[in-house]
């Protein structure tokens, strides 16, 4: 017996299913694009019930300054060196990195199985305000903008000498995140992870096939579909993608 795609039928123990496809009923799988992957959807897991641990809201009663915090102006940190008095943004060499500028490279290995290279790079610490409980989603929009022209200037700056720079935030006890000041890591390293790796290449692939951005194709036939779009404006596209993980 043969089945047609055309017409949206399958085969459940050798008998063919009349009933008609449903992506938001029945399992399948998606491709994402940017890293060339397929991605299972199983859509009806949601209607499973649910006996794990759920996590209340904790509101964080935290003040303006706090003697003890580090990232507070005019504290001292861990490293002995002091925070100075700071308006609106500060950013400084993070003291406990990940990546350090001058370390031994790793000998060359003859073992395909064991490789090792050299991994060199700078972490930072960027505050985004003087007061602990003061968050970018409490900012003013002046204020909010200074961190926005740091992130800029630290990412042009750093990235005149290092192959990548990542701007990222850890937030909430939930995240791991050792410090409820408002504050954000910047990373620069002198190579590419691999998520970043994987995707420049699929990008790079598409454009040279197409001669167009991959993410600029993507974004126009999501806003011609007008399915997945959470907020537009005529600066910013914010949606869930076809391909992303449920």
């Amino acid at each position: 017996m043969s089945t047609s795609t055309d017409d949206k039928t399958s085969l459940k123990n050798g008998e063919e299913l009349k009933e008609k496809f449903d992506p938001t009923e029945h399992q399948h799988i998606r491709y994402n694009p940017l890293k060339g992957e397929w991605v299972l959807v199983s859509p009806h897991r949601m209607k499973r019930p649910w006996g794990g641990q759920i996590e209340s809201n904790v509101e964080e009663d935290l003040p303006d300054y706090d003697p003890n915090n580090p990232l507070c102006p005019g504290n001292i940190r861990a490293s002995g060196q002091i925070t100075p008095i700071y308006e609106n943004t500060y950013s400084f060499i993070n003291d406990f990195p990940a990546l350090l500028e001058s370390v031994p490279s790793p000998s060359k290995s003859e073992d395909e199985l064991f490789q090792m290279d050299a991994a060199r790079g700078i972490c930072k610490v960027m505050c985004f305000h003087p007061k602990s409980n003061v968050t970018i989603a409490l900012m003013k929009i002046s204020e909010i903008k200074e961190v926005i022209k740091r992130w800029i200037f630290e990412m042009l700056e750093l990235g005149e000498k290092w192959t990548w720079v990542q701007i990222f935030e850890n937030r909430g006890a939930l995240m791991g995140c050792s410090n409820a000041h408002p504050h954000c890591q910047i990373w620069a390293s002198s190579f590419l992870p691999n998520e970043a790796k994987i995707k420049d290449r699929f990008l790079s692939d598409y454009y040279n096939r197409n001669k167009k951005p991959l993410l600029i194709d993507y974004v126009q036939k999501e806003l011609f579909k007008k399915e997945r779009i959470v907020l537009d404006n005529r600066d910013w596209v914010v949606l869930v993608t076809n391909f992303v993980y449920y």
